[in-house]
Parts: structure tokens; C-alpha cells; sequence
């Protein structure tokens, strides 16, 4: 392991200066005793070991029911392939969401696990407490590229050891997801009991952005737990009440160490809470954003998602599905649409307690529908934006910068944001509502909806109650009382989609839920013409898609790694269905 030799390529500096280079030899290569024993390249490997995360996107709607991407008529697109062609092993990995993650997330384990082998011992200039502080980011680190793993591949094989170019791995095996979920358990125990300090704690300091935190190892825990008891993953190894108390832990610590919603709405421009915070740079070391736990990406909405009245504007993007906009409450706490009489969803039941009415569609819904989406009638700033057969943003079957469901994407965007100046907003990867979230997902399975929990420092908490907080912060009403398990999983189910509108939260649950076929076999979309004064309002659906089959509920394994260890272990490692 010691003689292994490490590219020039890896230091994209997370907790140093950029300007710290390595002296190199003529080659542009050091030998792993070099790195450990000076300072700045120590930090520099740690550095390296965040390279391989995955990434946000902000076109993620559109592999769900959330979105249709103006594309989809484009062929050899994502969208064609995704929508009509379908896909195979062999290009999966060209027009999935994130593509093939397999091999960088099995890099960066490999990186932390050469971290923690030798951060103890190694002879720099650092205090106890530093290389503590710098081994609990690794674990963390190593507990989240395996929650990604399983995320999209199931079951998949544990390896903590820094195995040198000639390991033979005929005794590798793919673990069960509960073993996986085991792992990163530990690796998360470990660094939550690691003292706290600069290098490692609640805080995030100077030059730490997208660092490991003990909010991260929490946050982790609690979203590892809940995939584990999923329908898809759910092997038995993690139980329900383990579960409970995990997720109930994890968001009692965040709430005891200064995490809280964001509510501020931002009066001058005329954003809601909820539209504000995802137009605010999370990268302010928790000084006002106290929401975010962990990530965040800048986006180019208004180019990638934009409207075809913004100069320059490539493409209208993921846009906003019927499906979608009929999910959104009223603004008194009822669903407008409980059900459609049809098998094409275009002739809904209307709930008569919701006062929602067909010819005004858009009046009086959950805030967080005019901070998501663009609809017929709302306005960028003071120009109006009308999506009607021939308006301003009007539909269109063929132009990609214009709507092919009646919607544009409105999350993220901020009104004066051009080609010249990008003032859109930001993706996070890990936010405190999905805390709530996970601990109402679990609690009203083991304890019903209404049962309140004592959650720690004398809190207590129902499932009810964990959601009403997140609704709160927007002006909904809270969930009713005395629901039944299957009336709150239906409300719960639908208050996650509306948070994460548009997000990838929304990706994985489909699949960890197994309700993809339920959801995506096709999306419907709102066609406006207008008449007079007057709108009328036409549904429709679009063509079935392919890729809703049971075998996408799970990536495939790519087929150089699947062959390889067929040819060691005689093992078909393949995923089902692939």
C-alpha cells in the first residue's frame, strides 16, 4: 500500500490553499509515505478524498412524475432515451440522471480508507485533536459514498481496507443493504464520538465549505436508516424501532446544536419563505442559513430552465408536469383533486371541501406552488408570463424553449438573473426538513401518526407533528388528527414530493417506495387556449414512457466491473432485470 503511486491530478483543495502544491518528482509522482509525512499534502489527500461525491442537478425533475423536459421530442437526448428508447447496461450511464457512480464512489472509499489507515501514526506536524478531527470527516465521508452506493444499487460489496493493484478479490461479495446500512452506522459512531473541534464539530469555519460535520454523520444516519426500511431495501437486518430511534435522534442533535427552518421571506423582491431560501448562498458558515446541512450548487435556471421571453435562454428544460401542479394543496390544508375518473387522469375529482375551481386553477394553493412553478398568469419580475396556445410562453410540441406541459420551472430562478448576471439560487443536498421527514416516515409505522415521542431534551414529537413543523414555516395548516396509517401515508408521501418539487429526493423515493410503474408509466400536462377574456383548459397525457419497468427501480452495475468479478468470484453480481 505504501508504494502505491498517487497522480498529480487529485488535489482540488477543500481545507488548504490551492496554492499548496506538492514538490513532485520529474514524473509527477510521490509515493504514499511522502504524503503522510508532510503536513499540507496529509490535508491535501483528505482534500482528495471529497472528489468523488455525486452531484446535484437541476434537471433531476425531469426523471420523475415532478417533469417533462422540453427535449423530449430531441432524439438521442437523455429524454428520447429515458422517455422512448429505454436503456441497456452499456448506455445507461451516458443518459441516466448522474450516470455511472459505481467507480468514483468505490475511489472515494478507497482514498478514505488509505486516510484513516495511516492518518493515526503518520509523523506531520499536527496535533491529537487535528488528526482526530480529520479522521472523523474521512469515516463520515466513507458512510456517505456508501449511502449513495446502495441509494442506487442495492446491495453492493463493503471494503475497508487500502488494497494495493494486486489484491485479489475472489473473496468479495456483494453485502445485503442492512450490512451496508450496518457500516455506515459505524463509520458515522465513530466520528460523532470524536471530540469536537475545529476540524470536525457542529460549526462550519472559514475555507469549510461542503466539509463533513457531526450534522452530516447525523443527517446520514438518519437518511441511511430510513432507505434501510424501505420496501425495496427492507432485508429485516435494521428494525423498524431502530430506526425510530435513530431518525428521532438525529433531529433532536440538530435541533439542540442550532439547526432550525427558514422562514424570513424576502419582502423587497417579493420572494416567499420558501422561494428565499433557495435563492440564498448557503455558503455563509451557518450564520443565517441554519437550514442546510450539507452542499450546495449553483444553478443557471434562467438559461437550462429558463423562459423563452429571457435573452439568451437555451432551453425551457425540466418543466413542470400536471401531475405535479394537481399535487399541491389548497391553501386551507385540503387536496384539490382526490382521484380521477379516468384511466388517462384527465377528468379529475374535484374534493368539494377544497374550493378549487377549474376555471381559476392557480388561485389560492400552497405557497410553495408559486415559489416552484411558472404557470399561466404569473409574472418574472413585472413582465406577465402567459403559457395559452400563442402567448409570450405559450406551449409548444417542438421549440425546446418553450413548455411542452403548460409549466416552466420557477424554483431556483431569480427574476433578474440574465446572461450577464447569474443571480439564481442554489441545490442542496442535504436540508433539516428531510430530517423531520424521516423521523414522521418511521414513527407513524411503529407508533401510528398521532402517538407523541419524546425525542430528547424533553421534546415531544408525533409523526403529525414533525410534518405540520416543515408546513408551518410556509402558513399551511398543520396535518389533521386521527388519521389512519394509510390516509397519513398518502399525505405524507405527497407533503415529501411538494418539498423537494423538482429535486432528486423526489428520484429515490419513487424507487425506495417501489411506486415508479404507480407514477411514471406517463405525465399529463395543461393545454390553454384563450378565449375572449376568457381560458379554457385542456389536460392531456403524453405517450407512455419506457422506463418505468421494475428493473430501473435499481441501476445497473457497469459491465467491465460485473465481468470482472464473474470471471474471480463465478458470481453474477448484475442487478435484476439488467
Amino acid at each position: 500500500m505504501k508504494k502505491i503511486i498517487i497522480p498529480l491530478i487529485f488535489f482540488a483543495c477543500v481545507t488548504i490553499s490551492c496554492n499548496d502544491l506538492f514538490d513532485l518528482r520529474t514524473n509527477g509522482t510521490i509515493t504514499m509515505d511522502e504524503v503522510f509525512t508532510d503536513r499540507n499534502r496529509t490535508r491535501g489527500y483528505l482534500s482528495a478524498c471529497y472528489d468523488n461525491r455525486p452531484g446535484l442537478y437541476l434537471h433531476s425533475g425531469a426523471f420523475t412524475d415532478d417533469a417533462e423536459d422540453s427535449e423530449n421530442k430531441s432524439a438521442y437526448t437523455a429524454y428520447d432515451y429515458w422517455y422512448n428508447t429505454g436503456l441497456s447496461v452499456s448506455n445507461f450511464s451516458s443518459f441516466n440522471l448522474d450516470g455511472n457512480i459505481w467507480t468514483p464512489c468505490y475511489t472515494g472509499i478507497r482514498k478514505c480508507n488509505i486516510f484513516i489507515a495511516n492518518i493515526e501514526d503518520a509523523p506531520i506536524f499536527a496535533t491529537q485533536q487535528e488528526k482526530a478531527g480529520w479522521k472523523a470527516q474521512a469515516h463520515t465521508l466513507r458512510a456517505f459514498y456508501y449511502l449513495n452506493l446502495i441509494k442506487r444499487y442495492g446491495s453492493v460489496p463493503i471494503i475497508l481496507e487500502a488494497f494495493d493493484k494486486d489484491y485479489n478479490y475472489v473473496n468479495e461479495k456483494k453485502s445485503p443493504v442492512g450490512e451496508v446500512v450496518r457500516q455506515i452506522l459505524t463509520d458515522c459512531d465513530i466520528a460523532l464520538r470524536t471530540p469536537s473541534s475545529d476540524d470536525f464539530s457542529w460549526d462550519v469555519k472559514d475555507r469549510q465549505w461542503n466539509i463533513m460535520t457531526k450534522a452530516t454523520a447525523w443527517a446520514i444516519k438518519s437518511q441511511a436508516v430510513t432507505y434501510a426500511v424501505s420496501p425495496l431495501f427492507n432485508d429485516g437486518i435494521i428494525s423498524m424501532e431502530e430506526a425510530l430511534d435513530i431518525t428521532k435522534d438525529a433531529l433532536s442533535n440538530c435541533l439542540q446544536n442550532g439547526y432550525e427552518l427558514w422562514t424570513e421571506a424576502d419582502g423587497v423582491n417579493g420572494y416567499n419563505a420558501y422561494a428565499a431560501y433557495f435563492l440564498y448562498n448557503p455558503d455563509d458558515n451557518r450564520a443565517k442559513d441554519k437550514e442546510t446541512i450539507y452542499g450546495g450548487s449553483r444553478v443557471t435556471a434562467w438559461s437550462l430552465a429558463g423562459l423563452p421571453i429571457i435573452d439568451g435562454v437555451s432551453k425551457a428544460g425540466p418543466c413542470p408536469t400536471q401531475d405535479l401542479v394537481d399535487a399541491y394543496e389548497m391553501n386551507n390544508g385540503e387536496a384539490p383533486i382526490i382521484g380521477y375518473s379516468d384511466a388517462n387522469r384527465l377528468e379529475p375529482v374535484i374534493n368539494p371541501l377544497s374550493n378549487y375551481d377549474e376555471n381559476d386553477p392557480y388561485k389560492n394553493r400552497d405557497p410553495r406552488f408559486y415559489a416552484t412553478i411558472f404557470y399561466n398568469g404569473s409574472k418574472r419580475g413585472t413582465t406577465d408570463i402567459f403559457t395559452y396556445e400563442g402567448g409570450n410562453c405559450g406551449i409548444s410540441e417542438t421549440n425546446i424553449k418553450n413548455t411542452p406541459t403548460g409549466y416552466y420551472l420557477r424554483k431556483y430562478a431569480h427574476d433578474n438573473s440574465t446572461r450577464t448576471s447569474n443571480s439564481d439560487g442554489y441545490i442542496r443536498m442535504i436540508r433539516l426538513p428531510e430530517l423531520f421527514y424521516n423521523f414522521a416516515e418511521i414513527a407513524y409505522q411503529v407508533k401510528g401518526p398521532d402517538e407523541k415521542i419524546n425525542i430528547g431534551n424533553g421534546l415531544l414529537m408525533s409523526a403529525c407533528d414533525a410534518v405540520s413543523a416543515v408546513r408551518t414555516r410556509v402558513g399551511m395548516p398543520p396535518f389533521p388528527a386521527a388519521m389512519s396509517k394509510e390516509q397519513f401515508e398518502k399525505k405524507y408521501r405527497n407533503e415529501r414530493r411538494i418539498e423537494y418539487a423538482m429535486d432528486q429526493e423526489r428520484y429515490f423515493d419513487l424507487r425506495r417506495w417501489k411506486i415508479m410503474k404507480e407514477k411514471t408509466t406517463f405525465v399529463t400536462g395543461m393545454r390553454i387556449v384563450k378565449d375572449g377574456e376568457n381560458y379554457v383548459y385542456h389536460r392531456f397525457r403524453f405517450d407512455s414512457r419506457t422506463s418505468s419497468e421494475d428493473k430501473y427501480l435499481l441501476y445497473p452495475i457497469n459491465l467491465e466491473e460485473v465481468n470482472k468479478m464473474l470471471k474471480i468470484t463465478g458470481v453474477n453480481w448484475q442487478n435484476p432485470g439488467w
